[in-house]
């Protein structure tokens, strides 16, 4: 690696973490209180599909005591939507909302199971969880997935062509766990695991190859596994209530990895994710949100593989860049900003709307320069599947330049 690159490349990083962390830093300096409407909020008035469906079938429940600790609250939703790589895929997304501790001091802990198998071929496994321990002591993050693919891929910067493209298959199994500890109120700090495993990967119908169509050399040779395997260490700040939907709040999170040949890694290499959600209440008593989300993330080396390199959709939850497909825009640094209006229609809850616009851009091949940006923008129907965790079905329709998709997801976005 170039000095010069190296020592560049860290003071636009500096740069760009500055300005994305200062709302963080200024809260951290402050005594924030968290804002518990959302706690002590009423929802007998409130109608969700759960309300409808005993509804229609007269089917009658115990009242339950709503300060209780051991409430699950499941959410499950069959679809069928468009996947990456073509096709359609039959999806089932289950998600599980409960407390661990008492609800005026535990924010609400979250697990989700999304598999989807499509008639090509394609299998996705993910199951994401974030726990959250009695008083909020500890966080624990979870993100494992067994993917078997085929996916598009378009090579490296924001210029590439639309039509220009290679369809990739290989295995993917993926194992990430964090567990941080409060240090301060809303500040936590951790250590945890990551591994990227990507197993004979090779192009599709192609006689240029993943190599040289690229133009980049890790992690890109025919039939070539590629193992990446490190240590995480983590910042967040997060004054949420609920992580579902949330309704207030704040939340910052800073993971720093350096994957090392020890651990078994390939080769050695660093990234630093910088993930900062802002939520504006306008009112106390329906939904009336202005959800922010900028996101940062880049890699610190130059031998990175290349599908470890910093992609549009490939987030934690995958979920950035709605309006562009899954891994179009790829690069060593990748910066998304995004906003979200977020509003009820009926006075019970049950119906409500988003409107939403975003923009991307990736570094350019050799040279650490976000040249381009592409916007896409979109709005969306929200229903209340599950009034006490606040899970809505989100079936939202996002466009850019030369792509639109419909998405259907349980929770919000971000």
């Amino acid at each position: 690696m170039k000095t010069g690159y190296f020592i560049d490349n860290i003071l636009k990083n500096i740069f760009i973490i500055l300005f994305l962390l200062l709302p963080f830093y200024i809260q951290a300096q402050a005594e924030v209180r968290k804002d518990t409407s959302e706690i002590r909020k009423d929802t007998s008035e409130e109608r969700d599909l759960i309300d409808i469906a005993k509804a229609t079938f007269n089917y009658k429940t115990k009242q339950i005591r709503q300060r209780g600790t051991r409430k699950i609250y499941f959410s499950f939703l069959p679809l069928t939507s468009n996947v990456p790589g073509g096709g359609k895929a039959l999806i089932t997304a289950t998600t599980a909302g409960f407390y661990l501790g008492e609800r005026y001091n535990t924010s609400l802990s979250s697990v989700t199971f999304s598999p989807d198998i499509t008639f090509n071929g394609r299998i996705g496994l993910p199951l994401r969880s974030n726990i959250w321990l009695k008083e909020n002591k500890f966080n624990i993050l979870g993100d494992t997935r067994f993917l078997v693919y085929p996916q598009f891929t378009w090579g490296l910067g924001g210029n590439s062509n639309n039509t220009t493209r290679v369809l990739v298959n290989y295995k993917y199994i993926r194992f990430y766990q964090s567990v941080l500890k409060k240090v301060m109120p809303f500040i936590y700090a951790g250590i945890g695991y990551a591994m990227d495993y990507h197993i004979n990967i090779k192009t599709i119908d192609d006689t240029v190859g993943l190599q040289k169509f690229t133009g980049y050399n890790a992690g890109t040779a025919i039939g070539q596994n590629s193992f990446s395997s490190g240590i995480l260490l983590n910042l967040l700040y997060d004054s949420r209530v609920n992580t579902i939907n949330p309704a207030s709040g704040c939340y910052t999170a800073i993971v720093f990895r350096t994957n090392q040949q020890f651990l078994g890694s390939n080769t050695d290499w660093n990234s630093l994710n910088v993930d900062w959600r802002k939520y504006l209440a306008f009112r106390k008593d329906r939904q009336d949100v202005l959800a922010l989300w900028a996101y940062y993330w880049t890699v610190l080396n130059k031998n990175v593989p290349y599908l470890d390199l910093p992609s549009i959709g490939l987030d934690s939850y995958q979920r950035s860049g709605r309006g562009f497909d899954q891994n179009r825009y790829r690069g060593e640094g990748l910066i998304d900003l995004e906003a979200e209006y977020r509003r009820d229609i009926t006075a019970n809850g049950l119906f409500g709307f988003v409107v939403f616009a975003n923009i991307n851009s990736v570094t350019e091949l050799d040279k650490y320069q976000f040249a381009y940006w592409h916007p896409a923008a979109g709005l969306g129907l929200r229903i209340k599947f599950n009034k006490l965790s606040g899970t809505n079905v989100a079936i939202d329709y996002a466009a850019s330049k030369g792509f639109s998709c419909f998405y259907v997801n349980l929770g919000e976005v971000f």
